[in-house]
Protein backbone atom coordinates (compact mmCIF):
# COMPACT_ATOMS: atom_id res chain seq x y z
CA UNK A 1 0.00 0.00 0.00
CA UNK A 2 2.52 2.43 0.44
CA UNK A 3 4.21 1.83 -2.29
CA UNK A 4 1.19 2.60 -4.24
CA UNK A 5 1.02 5.92 -2.50
CA UNK A 6 4.29 6.97 -3.41
CA UNK A 7 3.72 6.06 -7.32
CA UNK A 8 0.68 8.46 -6.97
CA UNK A 9 3.57 11.33 -5.20
CA UNK A 10 6.04 10.79 -7.85
CA UNK A 11 3.11 10.81 -10.87
CA UNK A 12 1.15 13.94 -10.00
CA UNK A 13 -0.17 14.64 -13.81
CA UNK A 14 -1.84 11.12 -13.50
CA UNK A 15 -4.63 11.96 -11.08
CA UNK A 16 -4.27 15.95 -10.80
CA UNK A 17 -5.32 18.56 -13.01
CA UNK A 18 -2.84 20.47 -14.86
CA UNK A 19 -3.58 23.87 -13.54
CA UNK A 20 -2.88 22.32 -9.87
CA UNK A 21 0.23 20.69 -10.34
CA UNK A 22 1.23 24.05 -11.44
CA UNK A 23 -0.17 25.62 -8.48
CA UNK A 24 1.44 23.52 -6.13
CA UNK A 25 5.03 24.57 -7.60
CA UNK A 26 5.56 20.12 -7.24
CA UNK A 27 6.33 21.46 -4.11
CA UNK A 28 9.86 21.13 -4.53
CA UNK A 29 10.72 25.13 -5.68
CA UNK A 30 12.57 26.84 -3.25
CA UNK A 31 10.38 30.10 -3.69
CA UNK A 32 7.36 27.71 -2.55
CA UNK A 33 8.62 26.20 0.16
CA UNK A 34 9.85 29.75 1.30
CA UNK A 35 6.71 31.07 1.49
CA UNK A 36 5.18 28.31 3.02
CA UNK A 37 7.50 28.74 6.10
CA UNK A 38 7.48 32.49 5.98
CA UNK A 39 3.54 31.96 6.32
CA UNK A 40 3.80 29.23 8.94
CA UNK A 41 6.20 31.30 11.42
CA UNK A 42 3.92 34.21 11.11
CA UNK A 43 0.97 32.50 12.20
CA UNK A 44 2.32 31.11 14.87
CA UNK A 45 3.75 34.56 16.09
CA UNK A 46 0.64 35.41 15.64
CA UNK A 47 -0.87 32.81 17.71
CA UNK A 48 1.74 33.68 20.42
CA UNK A 49 0.46 37.34 20.46
CA UNK A 50 -2.56 36.80 20.73
CA UNK A 51 -2.13 34.20 23.65
CA UNK A 52 0.49 36.65 25.21
CA UNK A 53 -1.33 39.85 25.29
CA UNK A 54 -3.79 38.40 27.62
CA UNK A 55 -1.00 38.14 30.41
CA UNK A 56 -0.01 41.62 29.88
CA UNK A 57 -3.23 43.22 30.21
CA UNK A 58 -5.22 41.06 33.06
CA UNK A 59 -4.47 43.55 35.64
CA UNK A 60 -6.43 46.06 33.50
CA UNK A 61 -8.94 43.70 32.85
CA UNK A 62 -9.44 42.73 36.57
CA UNK A 63 -10.04 46.09 37.14
CA UNK A 64 -12.08 47.34 34.55
CA UNK A 65 -14.60 44.13 35.16
CA UNK A 66 -13.72 44.07 39.13
CA UNK A 67 -13.24 40.84 39.12
CA UNK A 68 -11.33 38.29 41.60
CA UNK A 69 -8.02 36.96 40.65
CA UNK A 70 -9.86 33.28 40.47
CA UNK A 71 -11.84 35.41 38.01
CA UNK A 72 -9.44 36.45 35.93
CA UNK A 73 -7.89 33.27 35.59
CA UNK A 74 -10.97 31.84 34.53
CA UNK A 75 -10.58 33.63 31.12
CA UNK A 76 -6.91 32.58 30.71
CA UNK A 77 -8.40 29.19 31.34
CA UNK A 78 -11.18 29.77 29.21
CA UNK A 79 -8.80 30.66 26.50
CA UNK A 80 -6.79 27.51 26.78
CA UNK A 81 -9.91 25.40 26.41
CA UNK A 82 -10.96 26.95 23.39
CA UNK A 83 -7.45 26.23 21.96
CA UNK A 84 -7.46 22.52 23.13
CA UNK A 85 -11.27 22.07 21.57
CA UNK A 86 -10.26 24.19 18.71
CA UNK A 87 -7.23 22.30 18.11
CA UNK A 88 -8.53 19.28 17.71
CA UNK A 89 -11.60 20.49 15.76
CA UNK A 90 -9.69 22.19 13.13
CA UNK A 91 -6.67 19.78 12.65
CA UNK A 92 -9.36 16.80 11.39
CA UNK A 93 -10.63 19.58 9.08
CA UNK A 94 -7.90 20.71 7.19
CA UNK A 95 -7.77 16.69 6.50
CA UNK A 96 -10.87 16.86 5.15
CA UNK A 97 -10.73 19.92 3.15
CA UNK A 98 -6.95 21.02 2.83
CA UNK A 99 -4.19 22.61 4.60
CA UNK A 100 -4.17 26.04 3.65
CA UNK A 101 -8.20 26.81 3.85
CA UNK A 102 -7.95 26.01 7.58
CA UNK A 103 -4.78 27.16 8.05
CA UNK A 104 -6.18 30.92 7.36
CA UNK A 105 -9.45 30.27 8.71
CA UNK A 106 -7.90 29.43 12.11
CA UNK A 107 -6.40 32.97 11.75
CA UNK A 108 -9.33 34.35 10.73
CA UNK A 109 -11.46 33.74 13.62
CA UNK A 110 -8.82 33.73 16.64
CA UNK A 111 -8.30 37.53 14.33
CA UNK A 112 -11.73 38.49 14.69
CA UNK A 113 -12.68 37.49 18.28
CA UNK A 114 -9.34 38.83 19.53
CA UNK A 115 -10.78 42.25 18.27
CA UNK A 116 -14.25 41.77 19.08
CA UNK A 117 -12.53 41.31 22.85
CA UNK A 118 -11.94 44.93 22.95
CA UNK A 119 -16.26 45.53 22.94
CA UNK A 120 -16.43 43.35 25.81
CA UNK A 121 -19.50 44.64 28.10
CA UNK A 122 -19.37 42.30 30.64
CA UNK A 123 -17.65 39.20 32.39
CA UNK A 124 -19.73 36.87 30.35
CA UNK A 125 -19.29 38.63 26.76
CA UNK A 126 -15.46 38.64 27.67
CA UNK A 127 -15.21 34.58 28.38
CA UNK A 128 -17.02 34.20 25.22
CA UNK A 129 -14.99 36.27 22.80
CA UNK A 130 -11.75 34.47 24.27
CA UNK A 131 -13.33 30.85 24.00
CA UNK A 132 -14.00 31.66 20.36
CA UNK A 133 -10.74 33.11 19.72
CA UNK A 134 -9.33 29.62 22.16
CA UNK A 135 -10.73 27.94 19.09
CA UNK A 136 -8.46 29.71 16.02
CA UNK A 137 -5.49 29.76 18.44
CA UNK A 138 -5.34 25.99 19.22
CA UNK A 139 -6.27 25.36 15.64
CA UNK A 140 -3.00 27.17 13.84
CA UNK A 141 -0.46 25.33 15.11
CA UNK A 142 -0.34 21.85 13.73
CA UNK A 143 -1.61 23.56 10.26
CA UNK A 144 1.50 25.56 10.20
CA UNK A 145 3.85 22.80 10.73
CA UNK A 146 1.98 20.37 8.70
CA UNK A 147 2.17 22.70 5.59
CA UNK A 148 5.95 22.91 6.48
CA UNK A 149 6.66 19.00 6.11
CA UNK A 150 4.84 18.10 3.32
CA UNK A 151 6.36 20.91 1.69
CA UNK A 152 10.27 20.82 2.95
CA UNK A 153 12.91 17.76 1.76
CA UNK A 154 13.76 15.27 4.39
CA UNK A 155 17.20 16.06 5.28
CA UNK A 156 15.75 20.00 6.35
CA UNK A 157 12.72 19.06 8.06
CA UNK A 158 13.19 19.50 11.61
CA UNK A 159 15.35 22.68 11.08
CA UNK A 160 12.30 24.08 9.07
CA UNK A 161 9.50 22.94 12.14
CA UNK A 162 12.30 24.63 14.28
CA UNK A 163 11.61 27.73 12.53
CA UNK A 164 8.05 27.78 12.94
CA UNK A 165 8.54 27.40 16.43
CA UNK A 166 10.45 30.68 16.68
CA UNK A 167 7.91 32.15 15.49
CA UNK A 168 5.80 31.92 18.97
CA UNK A 169 8.70 33.62 20.80
CA UNK A 170 8.69 36.45 18.04
CA UNK A 171 5.08 36.75 19.20
CA UNK A 172 6.44 36.68 23.16
CA UNK A 173 8.05 40.07 22.13
CA UNK A 174 5.53 41.29 20.09
CA UNK A 175 3.13 41.36 22.44
CA UNK A 176 5.43 42.69 25.43
CA UNK A 177 5.78 45.71 22.87
CA UNK A 178 2.70 46.12 22.20
CA UNK A 179 1.24 46.02 25.72
CA UNK A 180 4.34 47.91 26.66
CA UNK A 181 3.07 51.10 24.27
CA UNK A 182 -0.58 50.92 23.27
CA UNK A 183 -1.54 49.93 27.00
CA UNK A 184 -0.39 52.90 28.95
CA UNK A 185 -1.91 55.32 26.17
CA UNK A 186 -4.70 53.58 24.93
CA UNK A 187 -6.19 51.29 27.21
CA UNK A 188 -6.48 47.73 27.63
CA UNK A 189 -9.01 47.15 25.03
CA UNK A 190 -6.52 49.19 22.69
CA UNK A 191 -4.48 46.36 22.52
CA UNK A 192 -6.68 43.87 21.51
CA UNK A 193 -7.88 45.72 18.80
CA UNK A 194 -4.24 45.47 17.38
CA UNK A 195 -4.73 41.74 17.79
CA UNK A 196 -7.22 41.38 15.23
CA UNK A 197 -4.58 43.09 12.53
CA UNK A 198 -3.57 39.73 11.62
CA UNK A 199 -7.17 38.69 9.65
CA UNK A 200 -5.17 40.97 6.57
CA UNK A 201 -2.60 38.15 7.18
CA UNK A 202 -5.09 35.54 7.17
CA UNK A 203 -6.40 36.98 3.30
CA UNK A 204 -2.73 36.56 2.18
CA UNK A 205 -2.42 32.97 3.29
CA UNK A 206 -5.30 31.89 1.94
CA UNK A 207 -4.97 33.42 -1.57
CA UNK A 208 -1.34 33.52 -1.96
CA UNK A 209 -0.50 29.74 -0.96
CA UNK A 210 -1.13 26.05 -3.05
CA UNK A 211 -2.54 23.43 -0.97
CA UNK A 212 0.87 20.66 -0.53
CA UNK A 213 1.29 18.20 -3.74
CA UNK A 214 1.20 15.13 -1.18
CA UNK A 215 -2.29 15.77 0.39
CA UNK A 216 -3.63 17.08 -3.56
CA UNK A 217 -2.90 13.59 -4.86
CA UNK A 218 -4.28 11.99 -2.16
CA UNK A 219 -7.53 13.39 -2.58
CA UNK A 220 -7.37 13.47 -6.48
CA UNK A 221 -7.20 9.27 -6.08
CA UNK A 222 -9.61 9.03 -3.35
CA UNK A 223 -12.03 10.72 -5.74
CA UNK A 224 -11.08 8.81 -8.66
CA UNK A 225 -11.98 5.62 -6.60
CA UNK A 226 -15.22 6.71 -5.46
CA UNK A 227 -16.31 7.82 -9.08
CA UNK A 228 -15.55 4.42 -9.50
CA UNK A 229 -17.71 2.80 -6.58
CA UNK A 230 -20.22 5.19 -8.45
CA UNK A 231 -20.31 4.04 -11.72
CA UNK A 232 -19.98 0.26 -10.00
CA UNK A 233 -16.74 -0.79 -11.27
CA UNK A 234 -14.79 -3.29 -9.22
CA UNK A 235 -11.18 -2.23 -6.93
CA UNK A 236 -8.51 -4.21 -6.80
CA UNK A 237 -7.23 -5.27 -3.23
CA UNK A 238 -4.86 -2.52 -3.58
CA UNK A 239 -7.23 0.26 -4.61
CA UNK A 240 -9.69 -0.87 -1.95
CA UNK A 241 -7.04 -0.71 1.00
CA UNK A 242 -6.23 2.81 -0.07
CA UNK A 243 -9.47 3.47 -0.33
CA UNK A 244 -10.71 2.23 3.29
CA UNK A 245 -7.25 4.06 4.70
CA UNK A 246 -7.79 7.47 3.22
CA UNK A 247 -11.84 7.18 4.00
CA UNK A 248 -11.13 6.18 7.62
CA UNK A 249 -12.20 8.84 10.22
CA UNK A 250 -8.86 10.49 10.41
CA UNK A 251 -8.40 10.33 14.28
CA UNK A 252 -9.05 6.93 14.28
CA UNK A 253 -5.75 6.45 12.43
CA UNK A 254 -3.74 7.61 15.26
CA UNK A 255 -4.98 4.36 17.14
CA UNK A 256 -5.28 1.79 14.42
CA UNK A 257 -3.36 -0.86 15.50
CA UNK A 258 -0.89 -1.45 18.73
CA UNK A 259 1.89 -0.08 17.68
CA UNK A 260 0.71 3.00 16.48
CA UNK A 261 -1.23 3.95 19.39
CA UNK A 262 1.96 3.20 21.50
CA UNK A 263 3.21 5.88 19.57
CA UNK A 264 0.57 8.06 19.79
CA UNK A 265 0.68 7.79 23.36
CA UNK A 266 4.89 8.66 23.52
CA UNK A 267 3.87 11.84 21.77
CA UNK A 268 1.36 13.15 23.82
CA UNK A 269 3.31 11.91 26.85
CA UNK A 270 6.36 13.90 25.63
CA UNK A 271 4.12 17.23 24.73
CA UNK A 272 2.57 17.11 28.03
CA UNK A 273 6.23 17.02 29.57
CA UNK A 274 6.66 19.90 27.07
CA UNK A 275 3.67 22.40 27.69
CA UNK A 276 3.94 21.38 31.90
CA UNK A 277 7.37 22.68 31.93
CA UNK A 278 6.68 25.64 29.68
CA UNK A 279 3.93 26.79 31.49
CA UNK A 280 4.98 25.84 35.28
CA UNK A 281 8.59 27.85 34.55
CA UNK A 282 7.19 30.50 32.70
CA UNK A 283 4.09 31.38 34.97
CA UNK A 284 5.59 30.48 38.40
CA UNK A 285 9.79 31.68 37.72
CA UNK A 286 9.60 35.25 37.95
CA UNK A 287 7.24 34.94 41.36
CA UNK A 288 10.35 32.82 42.51
CA UNK A 289 12.66 35.72 41.40
CA UNK A 290 10.98 38.20 42.95
CA UNK A 291 9.41 36.85 46.31
CA UNK A 292 12.17 34.23 47.08
CA UNK A 293 15.29 36.42 45.77
CA UNK A 294 13.90 39.87 45.79
CA UNK A 295 14.75 40.84 42.35
CA UNK A 296 12.95 44.26 41.28
CA UNK A 297 10.53 44.05 38.18
CA UNK A 298 13.44 45.33 35.93
CA UNK A 299 15.69 42.48 37.01
CA UNK A 300 13.26 40.01 36.38
CA UNK A 301 12.30 41.37 32.96
CA UNK A 302 15.89 40.99 32.35
CA UNK A 303 15.57 37.73 33.24
CA UNK A 304 12.56 37.07 30.86
CA UNK A 305 14.42 38.27 27.99
CA UNK A 306 17.39 35.74 28.33
CA UNK A 307 15.13 33.17 28.74
CA UNK A 308 13.33 33.73 25.74
CA UNK A 309 16.89 34.32 23.94
CA UNK A 310 17.83 30.94 25.18
CA UNK A 311 14.44 29.71 23.99
CA UNK A 312 15.24 30.56 20.65
CA UNK A 313 18.68 29.69 20.44
CA UNK A 314 18.08 26.56 21.69
CA UNK A 315 15.18 25.71 19.17
CA UNK A 316 17.95 26.09 16.41
CA UNK A 317 20.00 23.73 17.95
CA UNK A 318 17.94 21.27 18.28
CA UNK A 319 16.74 21.34 14.91
CA UNK A 320 20.22 21.31 13.22
CA UNK A 321 21.03 18.14 15.74
CA UNK A 322 17.65 16.48 15.08
CA UNK A 323 18.63 16.90 11.32
CA UNK A 324 21.61 15.55 11.92
CA UNK A 325 21.62 12.20 14.20
CA UNK A 326 18.31 11.74 14.74
CA UNK A 327 15.21 12.28 16.33
CA UNK A 328 15.43 10.37 19.29
CA UNK A 329 19.03 10.83 20.75
CA UNK A 330 18.50 14.62 20.16
CA UNK A 331 15.28 14.47 22.28
CA UNK A 332 16.76 12.60 25.23
CA UNK A 333 19.59 14.56 25.42
CA UNK A 334 17.63 17.75 25.53
CA UNK A 335 14.95 16.01 28.08
CA UNK A 336 18.16 15.03 30.50
CA UNK A 337 20.14 18.29 29.87
CA UNK A 338 15.96 19.65 30.78
CA UNK A 339 16.11 18.09 34.13
CA UNK A 340 19.43 18.86 35.48
CA UNK A 341 19.09 22.37 34.43
CA UNK A 342 15.86 22.49 36.40
CA UNK A 343 17.14 21.00 39.54
CA UNK A 344 20.52 23.26 39.58
CA UNK A 345 18.51 26.65 38.53
CA UNK A 346 16.52 25.75 41.86
CA UNK A 347 19.14 26.18 44.16
CA UNK A 348 21.21 29.16 42.55
CA UNK A 349 20.75 32.18 44.48
CA UNK A 350 23.00 35.12 43.08
CA UNK A 351 21.34 37.56 40.71
CA UNK A 352 23.86 36.79 37.72
CA UNK A 353 23.84 33.29 37.81
CA UNK A 354 20.01 33.27 37.97
CA UNK A 355 20.23 35.10 34.40
CA UNK A 356 22.55 32.87 33.14
CA UNK A 357 20.77 29.97 34.71
CA UNK A 358 17.36 31.18 33.09
CA UNK A 359 19.06 31.49 29.45
CA UNK A 360 20.30 27.71 29.85
CA UNK A 361 16.86 26.64 31.16
CA UNK A 362 15.24 28.22 28.04
CA UNK A 363 17.65 26.63 25.53
CA UNK A 364 17.20 23.20 26.88
CA UNK A 365 13.46 23.02 28.18
CA UNK A 366 11.80 24.99 25.08
CA UNK A 367 14.32 23.81 22.37
CA UNK A 368 12.60 20.77 22.13
CA UNK A 369 9.71 22.84 20.53
CA UNK A 370 11.62 22.52 16.92
CA UNK A 371 10.82 18.80 16.76
CA UNK A 372 7.45 18.43 17.20
CA UNK A 373 6.14 19.56 13.85
CA UNK A 374 8.56 16.84 12.08
CA UNK A 375 8.23 14.16 14.99
CA UNK A 376 4.66 14.31 14.61
CA UNK A 377 4.14 14.96 11.06
CA UNK A 378 6.48 11.36 10.23
CA UNK A 379 4.38 9.47 12.12
CA UNK A 380 1.45 9.29 10.67
CA UNK A 381 0.12 9.18 6.76
CA UNK A 382 -1.44 12.44 4.69
CA UNK A 383 -5.25 11.46 5.16
CA UNK A 384 -4.28 12.00 9.06
CA UNK A 385 -1.53 14.11 9.77
CA UNK A 386 -2.95 17.12 10.46
CA UNK A 387 -4.88 15.55 12.93
CA UNK A 388 -2.16 14.16 14.66
CA UNK A 389 -0.26 16.99 15.20
CA UNK A 390 -3.04 19.13 17.00
CA UNK A 391 -4.95 16.46 18.49
CA UNK A 392 -1.16 15.61 20.77
CA UNK A 393 -0.07 18.54 20.35
CA UNK A 394 -3.50 20.38 21.94
CA UNK A 395 -3.70 17.19 24.82
CA UNK A 396 -0.86 18.03 25.53
CA UNK A 397 -1.20 21.75 26.04
CA UNK A 398 -4.15 20.84 27.97
CA UNK A 399 -2.52 18.89 30.79
CA UNK A 400 0.47 21.13 30.23
CA UNK A 401 -1.89 23.80 31.60
CA UNK A 402 -2.57 21.88 35.10
CA UNK A 403 1.01 23.14 35.25
CA UNK A 404 0.41 26.50 37.44
CA UNK A 405 -2.14 25.00 39.74
CA UNK A 406 -0.22 21.85 40.36
CA UNK A 407 2.99 23.71 41.46
CA UNK A 408 0.95 26.22 43.21
CA UNK A 409 -0.58 23.71 45.35
CA UNK A 410 2.96 22.20 46.09
CA UNK A 411 4.48 25.57 46.97
CA UNK A 412 1.90 26.00 49.47
CA UNK A 413 3.05 22.48 51.17
CA UNK A 414 6.78 22.77 50.78
CA UNK A 415 8.24 26.07 48.78
CA UNK A 416 7.90 27.51 45.30
CA UNK A 417 11.49 26.19 44.50
CA UNK A 418 10.99 22.80 46.08
CA UNK A 419 7.78 22.60 43.64
CA UNK A 420 9.66 24.03 40.37
CA UNK A 421 12.45 20.97 40.96
CA UNK A 422 10.43 18.60 40.84
CA UNK A 423 9.50 19.28 36.98
CA UNK A 424 13.29 17.51 36.96
CA UNK A 425 11.40 14.59 37.09
CA UNK A 426 9.38 14.45 35.08
CA UNK A 427 12.01 14.84 31.83
CA UNK A 428 13.45 12.02 33.58
CA UNK A 429 10.35 10.50 32.19
CA UNK A 430 9.77 11.66 29.55
CA UNK A 431 13.51 10.46 28.09
CA UNK A 432 12.80 6.52 29.76
CA UNK A 433 9.35 7.23 27.85
CA UNK A 434 11.50 8.27 24.31
CA UNK A 435 14.02 5.49 24.67
CA UNK A 436 11.48 2.31 25.42
CA UNK A 437 8.22 4.06 22.89
CA UNK A 438 8.89 5.63 20.50
CA UNK A 439 10.29 4.80 16.95
CA UNK A 440 13.46 6.80 15.27
CA UNK A 441 12.07 8.74 11.86
CA UNK A 442 15.06 10.90 10.76
CA UNK A 443 15.08 10.79 6.97
CA UNK A 444 11.28 9.37 6.94
CA UNK A 445 10.08 9.73 3.64
CA UNK A 446 5.73 11.15 3.76
CA UNK A 447 3.18 8.99 2.65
Amino acid sequence: METHVKVIEQQPPRFLPQSLTQASAADGGSRYRWKVLLASVLGYAMDGLDMLILSFVMTAIIGAFGLTLAEGGLVATVTLIGAVLGGYGFGILADYIGRVRVFSLTILVFSVFTGLTAFADSFLELNIYRFLAGLGLGGEFGIGMTLVTETWPKEKRARATGAVAVGWQLGVVAAALVSAYVLPAFGWRAVFLVGAVPALFAAWARYGLAEPLIWLATQAKKKALQAKIAAKLPLTAEEQAFYNKTTKFPLLHLFADRRTATTTLALTVMTSVQNTGYYGIMVWLPTVLMKQHGLTLNKTSMWMVATVLGMILGIAVFGYIADKIGRRPTYMAFQLASAAAVWVYANLSDPLHLLIGGAILGFFCNGMMAGYGALLSENYTTEARSTAENFIFNTGRAVGGFAPLVIGILAAQYSLSGALALLAFIYVAAAVNVYFLLPETKGKELN
